[in-house]
């Protein structure tokens, strides 16, 4: 595996099944994605977690955890297959996580989830 990590996120190029990842994040909001090879080559050692971020958000959501006083904790699976695909990442639970149901309806109704469509 090859990473490239900075202040708050890390990505990671799995060598073996040829695919790309990123998270970010922290206690109050975390996410994981899969990224493309282009989004991993633009990521910078030097970058901010908030540049970072907004270029690792570009890929598609495969889990987020939020615990931002805004309302009770929770956490959204889009991919049940995330702890097998990246073992490496530091992920952070938060709270109940959403039913099946609730999680479906969220990627239908946002385009920002669209990439979980098939999933």
């Amino acid at each position: 595996m090859i990473f490239k990590n900075g202040s708050g996120w890390k990505a990671c190029f799995d060598e073996n099944s040829g695919r790309y990842f990123g998270e970010y994040g922290g206690f109050q909001e975390y996410h994981l994605f899969e990224i493309t090879k282009e989004i991993f080559d633009r990521l910078d050692k030097k970058m901010f977690e908030s540049d970072a971020g907004s270029i690792i958000h570009e890929g598609r959501h495969m889990y987020m955890a939020v615990d931002d006083r805004c309302g009770p904790p929770y956490t959204i699976i889009f991919d049940d297959d995330y702890e097998k695909l990246c073992p490496w990442a530091n992920v952070v639970k938060s709270g109940k996580v959403w039913p099946d149901k609730l999680t479906d309806a969220v990627v239908e109704i946002f385009e920002s989830e669209k990439d979980n469509r098939e999933q």
